[in-house]
């Protein structure tokens, strides 16, 4: 038969079946829409990281830096050097300046929020002297002159209400921690700032009183002069400042070329693995929608077996019919595609509006050949594999289907097949998932995945097995109050095991991801509870507001509040061993054993200046024993001898390492030793809690970065953030529950059209449109219900053993989450009613005779 005219038939079936039509077309919508707007949104965000960076250290041959972020800096004496040699080593300028973090009150008083952006100080420089990140254009007002004075980046200033002639205050996270009245006496544009980044500068003199002990700069800038490239400027500077070895241990040594081509691929790793997380759902939702396109496929192709046949009967071949019916899928993914990128539009657009409030930047949303090419792509490609094997069914519909009056799909004769391999394949994934679940770390949770994946292909395979006994039994136990509806409903569910199966494998998929997401925040949930229940004996716990470290100077006003006992301020120290970082926290004030319970195994917790104490792990690893003297060596490069004299157990409070005070000094860089990351409040006894609390609250108030919590409030802080953390996967996984509601819609709706004459008999002898409608309603709930617990029975089998090999990064137990559980069950049985709605509907509006006489 001419190709031709199996276009025709193609196209004429399209639009002759345009509720069909809708239905196929949305869920390739909702699949590709995802994947269109992931690629969007960090295609956007990648341009405007790009943007930024592009003019970082513009202008600037040469910069040294610090080879570690926590190290102190580029030594003045190192600059003097270099500056001495400026003409034979080929500088034209050099220029030193400071940094540091710092909190900034807003115009009511409170520390302007970032949502994770920079919030940092530095020094003022004359345009005639400033050098790339350091030349700041004035937008109005003038330089900082006196020390009390500053300039801000105007958007900053424009959220927190600040302008020329404000006063504010500042709290330094480095060098003088108390807090700073300050005058706003400019506003600068930055071209360099992210969504909430705020950016100060003090006078050259207060900066480097404010954050330096005066030997440090945070970065040094240089300019070569004419006929010096900046590659050959670069190499002289390494050369200049020591030996090879020494100075890239210490220091960074770049062109401006690799200074923005270095912050850019830092960015590139975040937003790789961003567009991964993104892809994943986006995946997720491909995969539910490619099992409702093949179903929709599959129940077209049973229905249409009499026009199929009679093709063949009039000269079509197997290859035209196999065409035809995959041309119409083509069509169905062009259009689902075009629809989809302009859905994903939408959805990149409404990421951009919640992110840019959490510090990342936008220059407008970039919609790209990329995504519109990846939205064409994944839309059609999907549902041309999806619509395959029924295109193949299709073709092998003999000619004298046409003389049928029934439609049927094919038989069952590989279901037996199908099941005999789910069976071994469970098996397979059962062990592993035990397997797994005994161990702890990186192989035994590679089992357990392997598991989940054997598994999760095992009950494809195996659910239309599984869906005739246990959607019967569901159907039994609703027989009873309704009768011979609920008989009805249920011969329908199982009459079709394939099907119902595929229907419900939707359902399946999300609440499996849903019930795993679950079990693992309920068990990270019920960690963090255990280890502040058990493991936090202070009263109250100050910690930053910030998202960041405070000023250790809030501990000092925590001891001096009249009815505080022991004060213990926790401050963090980096070093290295062997050539490997180390963070460790040092107790200032006092020692942790009283603030915290600590199981002590050898030595004790209260520290001499360099006294050392670990957890039994640690100490394992190094084969350390109690009495070793241990050498760390500084950021800065100085060997920071210690003594092992506390071996703990691991405690999720005190971390792995302590070191005692002295150690902690030498350690950490002046200008960073007055950072704290919490402070830990013992009441003295008989102390009125309530009055402590007011206390603290009224001693901590001007720091703006400090929030003062009792246990429970500490503890509801950190489940809050596992919390906001599991509300975004779930909203996340939101998309593939949609497409399964779709999908029970779409099967319901097809299903309704395939047995129109049935239901027409079933009217003609009685039956009434509310019976009809609560048939359809049962039916749709058995089917959503049997996904829904079998999804709850993989994603539990797949969590359970997951948690425990986390165990050796802190979760003590698996926690599961009975209340998601429960309600995901009932709300199974409410999509199902739900989603049977309109079909049932629609089903209730079948005329009897009309759809008796129909052929």
């Amino acid at each position: 038969m001419a190709s031709s005219v199996m276009r025709k038939v193609s196209t004429r079936s399209l639009s002759s079946h345009k509720l069909r039509l809708v239905l196929t077309v949305f869920s390739v919508v909702l699949g590709t829409s995802f994947v269109a707007a992931a690629v969007m949104f960090t295609s956007t965000v990648s341009n405007a990281f790009n943007s930024i960076f592009d003019n970082t250290a513009q202008g600037v041959a040469v910069q040294v830096t610090a080879a570690e972020g926590s190290s102190p800096g580029v030594p003045v004496k190192v600059v003097d050097d270099l500056t001495a040699k400026k003409k034979e080593l080929g500088i034209d300028r050099i220029v030193g300046n400071y940094g540091g973090s710092v909190s900034v009150a807003d115009s009511s008083g409170k520390a302007i929020q970032t949502g994770g952006a920079p919030s940092v100080a530095s020094a003022y420089i004359p345009p005639d002297r400033a050098i790339g990140d350091s030349a700041v254009d004035l937008a109005a007002g003038r330089a900082p002159v006196a020390d009390d004075e500053i300039t801000i980046n105007k958007d900053a200033a424009d959220k927190a209400g600040l302008t020329v002639g404000s006063k504010t205050k500042v709290v330094l996270g480095a060098g003088s921690s108390e807090p700073m009245e300050v005058t706003v006496v400019g506003l600068t544009d930055m071209p360099t700032s992210t969504g909430g980044y705020v950016g100060i500068q003090f006078n050259e003199a207060m900066a480097k009183d404010a954050l330096s002990n005066g030997d440090y700069y945070s970065v040094v800038d240089m300019t070569a002069l004419p006929g010096v490239s900046d590659t050959q400027l670069r190499d002289a500077v390494h050369r200049a400042i020591g030996p090879a070895a020494q100075v890239d241990n210490l220091y960074q040594v770049r062109t401006g070329e690799q200074v923005r081509e270095d912050q850019k691929a830092q960015v590139g790793e975040f937003l790789t693995i961003f567009r991964y997380i993104l892809l994943a759902f986006a995946g997720i939702g491909l995969l539910v929608g490619t099992f409702i396109i093949y179903n929709t496929f599959s129940m077209i192709v049973a229905q249409r077996n009499r026009e199929l046949a009679l093709l063949r009967a009039v000269g079509a071949s197997r290859r035209d019919v196999s065409r035809s019916v995959l041309l119409e899928a083509f069509l169905v993914g062009i259009l689902g595609s075009v629809v989809g990128l302009g859905l994903g539009i939408g959805i990149a657009a409404g990421m951009l509006v919640f992110t840019e409030g959490q510090g990342l930047p936008s220059n407008g949303l970039q919609v790209g050949l990329p995504a519109i090419l990846a939205a064409l792509f994944v839309g059609i490609v999907v549902t041309m594999l999806s619509a395959w094997i029924p295109a193949r069914r299709a073709s092998r519909i003999p000619p004298v289907e046409a003389m049928r009056e029934s439609a049927a799909e094919p038989g069952a004769g590989s279901l037996r097949k199908r099941t005999a391999v789910a069976a071994v394949l469970g098996v397979l994934g059962v062990a592993a998932l035990v397997v797994g679940g005994l161990g702890e770390g990186g192989l035994p949770a590679g089992i357990v995945a392997c598991g989940a994946v054997l598994s999760i292909v095992a009950v494809v395979l195996g659910a239309p097995a599984l869906s005739q006994p246990v959607v019967g039994g569901f159907g039994r136990l609703f027989e009873k109050p309704f009768g011979t509806v609920g008989r009805l409903a249920r011969t329908n569910a199982v009459r079709n095991p394939r099907r119902s199966a595929a229907t419900a494998f939707a359902l399946t998929l999300g609440l499996m991801l849903v019930v795993v997401i679950g079990t693992l925040g309920s068990s990270f949930k019920g960690t963090v509870n255990s280890s502040v229940d058990n493991g936090v004996q202070a009263d109250y716990v100050i910690s930053g507001t910030n998202s960041g470290p405070m000023p250790m100077a809030i501990g000092e006003a925590a001891a001096q509040v009249p009815d505080a006992g022991t004060v213990v301020t926790q401050a963090g120290a980096a070093g290295k061993y062997e050539g490997k970082n180390e963070f460790m926290l040092a107790p200032i004030g006092g020692s942790m054993d009283e603030v915290a319970t600590v199981d002590l195994v050898e030595g004790n917790l209260k520290l001499p200046a360099d006294g050392l104490a670990v957890d039994e792990n640690t100490a394992r690893d190094h084969g350390w024993k109690l009495g070793d003297e241990v050498v760390f060596t500084s950021l800065a490069g100085e060997p920071v001898p210690t003594h092992l004299t506390g071996i703990f157990a691991p405690n999720e409070i005190t971390g792995g390492k302590l070191v005692g005070e002295g150690a902690f000094h030498e350690l950490v860089p002046v200008e960073q030793q007055r950072m704290a990351i919490a402070v830990w409040v013992k009441a003295k006894p008989g102390a009125d809690l309530d009055q402590l609390r007011t206390q603290l609250e009224d001693a901590t108030s001007d720091y703006l970065v400090a929030q003062v919590q009792d246990r429970e409030q500490f503890k509801n802080s950190i489940s809050s953030q596992i919390d906001q953390m599991m509300a975004t996967l779930y909203a996340l996984l939101g998309l593939s529950l949609v497409i399964a509601v779709l999908g029970i819609i779409n099967t319901l709706a097809l299903s309704v059209v395939e047995r129109k004459r049935e239901i027409g008999m079933l009217r003609a002898i009685g039956m009434s449109r509310a019976q009809v409608r609560r048939s359809i309603y049962l039916e749709s709930t058995y089917i959503a219900v049997f996904g829904a617990a079998l999804g709850t029975v993989l994603g539990l089998a797949i969590g359970i053993p997951l948690v425990r090999t986390l165990a050796q990064w802190g979760l003590d137990g698996v926690v599961i989450p009975w209340t998601l559980i429960v309600v995901t069950l009932v709300g199974a049985a409410v999509v199902g009613v739900v989603a049977a709605l309109w079909p049932a509907v629609t089903a209730a509006r079948t005329r009897p005779l009309e759809a008796i006489v129909e052929t």
